[in-house]
């Protein structure tokens, strides 16, 4: 695996993430999470682990989409522990992960929920 500028502030996760997307770079996006990390998505699914993860991304990359840079909000930070979140700039709802501090310093995805809607009334 090719050696990945590593996030060392929980925020740095959504900047890498947009970057290697944009690249068409799966592998990039996976070594984002942790080998177990779980991620809430296709939508009403769950996609479990780094590797399923890659596969997962890989298909949806390869229909080149692009995506914008959000500004994330306040990180909340507890020991090794963080969760960031950030709103789509279409206003459609929200994006929030829970990332854990790496032996290392750097930050990784454990948990993942890409996408968060209004429930309907």
């Amino acid at each position: 695996m090719p050696e990945y500028e590593k996030a060392m502030r929980p925020e740095d996760i959504t900047r890498l993430f947009v970057e290697r997307s944009n690249a068409g770079d799966a592998a990039g996006v996976a070594a984002l999470y942790e080998q177990d990390a779980v991620m809430a998505y296709p939508s009403g699914g769950q996609t479990v682990g780094r590797e399923a993860i890659r596969a997962l991304w890989e298909k949806v990359l390869a229909n080149r989409p692009h995506f914008e840079p959000e500004q994330p909000l306040p990180t909340l930070v507890s020991g090794d522990i963080a969760l960031t979140s950030t709103p789509p700039k279409d206003g459609s709802g929200a994006r929030a992960q829970v990332v854990r501090r790496q032996p290392d310093g750097s930050w990784l995805r454990l948990l993942d929920q890409p996408e968060f809607v209004l429930p309907v009334r």
